[in-house]
């Protein structure tokens, strides 16, 4: 899920001119305000927040807003979406140091344990692996709320040196409660860190990450990990091919599965996700244009696309999972083409 800061000023710019206009009917969650996310981490319905029903959506920061940091949209049905803010207004100082020329922060993810809300997120330069992955947390994930301040807890893991790239991070918890952070775009593919509670951070900071998903051949475009526990099986959702090009992009999901966290993970035909595998989820299809940088919330896969109908702007994209002989389904409206 890497996104130029270079092009952020006019997608985003588009983006906020056309907030007042109600989203097309399609087979996703009919949209309104403002829902032009990118990378969004999803957390539906009530749970979330202070009040009851609340929606929450944080997504990659705007380099020219509140010093590139992760936003946050809320909701209180799902579709109908409003601008809430931001983490911090000024990144961790630690953040500048570590990742030279970092602007706006990117692909976050959101994990609930013990009361305590952990944030997940990747600070980078657009075609570099020297990214690095940080963590705050909260009690709480609403901006109104009273309690409602981000923690900076530092680093998690960086790449710096490495033939992989600590940028879009997810968390999963196995069998034992044990939680797992997926990581990994282009580079050595995707990778698999085990982590501990209640700290967030890895379990041993000497081990190396183990690689879960890779396509064997350059530019191994593969990102954007993401992994769902279900029935006794760990679905790992990828974005695949190119992102952050408007109407031009090729991104596609594609999902693969493991009994154990640690995989092997296969396609629903058998092929290996390390050997470029993925049972096609979602594509490109009519006016709408490379879907990806996927999170799971129920019932809810949210990802991003761009809108032929929006002149190519980015947007979010809330569509129900439904499940097929235990692999997971999603479908464009058809009436959207």
């Amino acid at each position: 899920m890497r996104l130029s800061a270079a092009v952020w000023p006019a997608i985003l710019a588009l983006g906020a001119g056309l907030a007042g206009c109600a989203a097309p009917a399609s087979g996703e969650l009919e949209l309104s305000g403002d829902y032009f996310t990118h990378d969004p981490a999803l957390i539906a319905g009530a749970g979330a927040g202070e009040r009851e029903g609340d929606w929450f959506v944080y997504s990659t920061g705007d380099g020219r807003t509140a010093d590139g940091n992760i936003q946050v949209r809320r909701s209180e049905d799902g579709e109908h979406w409003e601008y809430a803010g931001e983490v911090w207004q000024e990144k961790p100082e630690w953040l500048t140091e570590a990742v030279s020329g970092v602007d706006n922060l990117w692909a976050p993810e959101l994990y609930e344990q013990n009361g305590t809300w952990y944030l997940y997120y990747s600070a980078s330069t657009f075609g570099s692996n020297d990214s690095v992955i940080g963590l705050a947390t909260n009690t709480t994930l609403d901006p109104e709320d009273p309690a409602y301040e981000w923690v900076d807890r530092g680093e998690v893991i960086s790449s710096k040196g490495k033939n992989y790239n600590a940028i879009d991070p997810g968390i999963v918890e196995d069998a034992d409660g044990t939680p797992w952070l997926s990581f990994g775009s282009f580079w050595g593919g995707l990778q698999l860190v085990e982590l501990q509670w209640p700290t967030g951070l890895p379990a041993d900071p000497t081990s190396e990450p183990l690689t879960i998903a890779d396509r064997q051949s350059p530019p191994n475009a593969i990102e954007a990990p993401y992994l769902l526990a279900r029935d006794g099986y760990y679905y790992l959702f990828v974005s695949k091919d190119f992102c952050c090009k408007g109407l031009e992009s090729t991104y596609n999901m594609a999902v693969g599965r493991s009994a154990d966290i640690e995989g092997p993970y296969l396609d629903r035909d058998g092929v290996p996700m390390l050997d470029d595998g993925g049972t096609p989820l979602l594509a490109s299809e009519g006016p709408r244009v490379g879907p990806g940088g996927q999170s799971v919330s129920g019932n809810l896969l949210a990802f991003h696309y761009y809108d032929e109908a929006l002149d190519g702007a980015f947007r979010l994209g809330l569509i129900p999972l439904t499940w097929d002989d235990g692999w997971p389904t999603v479908r464009w409206d058809q009436d959207r083409t």
